[in-house]
């Protein structure tokens, strides 16, 4: 079925862009903004000795924190005395401008500080998964989720065709536990106006295989994790997830195509339908293992928008748990901070095993 979509205008001038797999019907093409946004002109600096940037905005301290539900701004409200980010309506999913964004494409000149500074001229979006608030994630029907990896697909050519923007992210933070501040299911989509640290360190390593084999680096691992059998929590026919032997976290997961892909918009359709599976999979173990919601960074990296040859590129998510157990937490420490060297204080195969026994139901 078709991807249908309305392009609209928020009251303070932000986009507002509803999708569905039937044709829209939205009341109040201008729903009212939560509050209104604040001036927002956030800015880089550039780090001496890491040699990357650091993004700075203040603003986002007055952002909302955990909210009541029946006052939660990604909720459709049609009381006019309930702000609400969105519109009453019939679609599936929206996404909107960030009130609060770390980037802006309207961002000032920063003053000039002891080290070189930039305006954060790139741009930060809202993806709401789903109208009802009860849904995680992990329990959105399949088709919602194709729909929602066709969301992003959109959303990246969108991005892409700002002349600035080099690198496109999709991702969702899941649980106070890291920092969400809102109750509703949601994610975001950071666009860069250069190649963030993480993804060129990763982008180093793909472009020096591809040159010397011809073929992504990451398809030849997928290919070798498979061949293991040791590893693999969820195998079909286009997409698979893993926990990869080289994991940082436990229970660290990626969830890729088979073959590979540069991005979103370069999957068929039989390849979303299978990523789906693959990641309603992984969220369902991983929520069934604790029996209970699992904070977690899930995170998709495509090619970057540099020019670089795109052939070396594998699209694929990363996911990162913020693990329970009795007594313990594993959050980043002294050594992950300050050195960025990874403790892993359990083995993938072990973690692996455990996220197996899950039996989930699509």
């Amino acid at each position: 079925m078709p991807m249908h979509e309305l392009v609209l205008r928020k009251a303070d001038g932000r986009a507002l862009t509803l999708y569905s797999r039937r044709v829209i019907h939205a009341a109040g093409a201008d729903p009212p903004a939560f509050q209104p946004a604040p001036r927002s002109s956030p800015h880089f600096r550039w780090h001496p000795l890491l040699g990357e940037w650091v993004a700075y905005a203040a603003e986002r301290q007055q952002r909302t924190f955990l909210p009541p539900p029946d006052r939660d701004p990604l909720r459709p409200s049609d009381d006019p005395a309930i702000p609400t980010e969105l519109p009453v309506g019939d679609y599936d999913i929206a996404v909107f401008d960030n009130l609060f964004p770390s980037m802006s494409e309207e961002a000032d000149v920063p003053p000039p500080q002891i080290v070189a500074t930039e305006s954060a001229r790139g741009h930060c979006e809202i993806v709401v998964f789903a109208q009802q608030s009860t849904y995680s994630l992990a329990e959105l029907p399949l088709d919602h989720l194709e729909l929602l990896i066709e969301v992003w697909a959109r959303r990246t050519q969108v991005l892409a065709a700002r002349p600035q923007i080099r690198y496109v992210l999709p991702f969702e933070n899941r649980g106070a536990e890291v920092g969400v501040t809102l109750h509703h299911p949601h994610g975001q989509i950071y666009a860069y106006p250069f190649v963030p640290p993480i993804p060129l360190r990763m982008q180093a390593q793909q472009l020096e295989y591809h040159r010397a084999h011809g073929r992504s680096k990451l398809e030849a691992l997928i290919d070798a994790e498979i061949a293991a059998a040791k590893r693999v929590i969820y195998l079909g026919e286009h997409a698979v997830a893993f926990v990869p032997a080289w994991a940082r976290y436990p229970y660290e997961v990626w969830i890729a195509p088979r073959l590979a892909v540069p991005d979103f918009g370069s999957l068929g359709a039989r390849h979303r339908a299978d990523l789906a599976r693959s990641l309603k999979t992984t969220l369902l173990k991983y929520d069934g293992l604790w029996q209970s919601p699992l904070p977690y960074i899930l995170a998709w990296y495509q090619a970057p928008l540099d020019g670089t040859p795109r052939g070396a590129y594998h699209l694929h998510a990363q996911c990162f748990p913020a693990y329970r157990m009795p007594g313990r937490r594993k959050y980043l420490a002294g050594t992950e901070v300050a050195a960025g060297m990874f403790v892993n204080d359990s083995l993938p195969e072990e973690r692996a095993l455990e996220l197996q026994a899950v039996v989930v139901s699509l």
